[in-house]
């Protein structure tokens, strides 16, 4: 029966495809995210050494998912990842309140790549469950979030252990992405 509905709204409102880097530094829980995504359940992980992929399918746009490992050494290779990427969910642990500053620079770093000029950027304020995390307006300031002036942006907070926050900001994601679609389509003469 949900193949019969997600046939019909596939055929009254199209699919959409979308390619994602899922990037932070190491211990962020971007795999645990990632996977709870994915499978609807927390999944025991190990340190990710290279990458993970996952599709996964939410308001009728199937995510391509890439889960890069954020240790100090494969930081660089980030960017072998960067082409054809419509989005970027940036994971934050907000309870490691020393790596902040390491954090936003790996981030800001991420945003001035000529080849994700393009991409939205969603963040997840992580682990909202352990004591002493950081609210998201803490997070924000953190993150200097208020210099983003050239794309669209948004942060949530998140328990990727308790599932909370973050099919809110996959809906934000896909209706960002969506409308982003229609300005272009206006943009460039298609009809709506």
């Amino acid at each position: 029966m949900g193949i019969v509905f997600t046939r019909l709204f596939s055929s009254l409102f199209g699919n959409k495809e979308a390619r994602i880097l899922v990037l932070g530094l190491d211990n962020a829980g971007k795999t645990t995210i990632l996977y709870r995504l994915q499978m609807g359940e927390v999944v025991s992980t190990i340190p990710t050494i290279g990458f993970n992929v996952e599709t996964v399918q939410y308001n009728n746009i199937k995510f391509q998912v890439w889960d890069l490992g954020g240790q100090t050494s494969i930081r660089p290779y980030w960017r072998c990842y960067f082409p054809n990427t419509q989005a970027i969910i940036y994971v934050v642990d907000s309870s490691d309140t020393e790596r902040l500053v390491t954090a936003k620079e790996e981030f800001h770093a991420i945003l001035e790549e000529e080849e994700l000029k393009g991409a939205v950027v969603l963040i997840f304020a992580n682990k909202q469950d352990l004591p002493g995390a950081l609210d998201a307006a803490a997070v924000t300031e953190s993150l200097e979030l208020h210099k983003i002036k050239s794309r669209q942006w948004s942060i949530f907070k998140t328990s990727a252990i308790k599932g909370e926050g973050l099919f809110e900001g996959l809906d934000w994601l896909s209706n960002t992405l969506k409308s982003g679609d229609l300005e272009n389509k206006r943009k460039f003469g298609y009809d709506i």
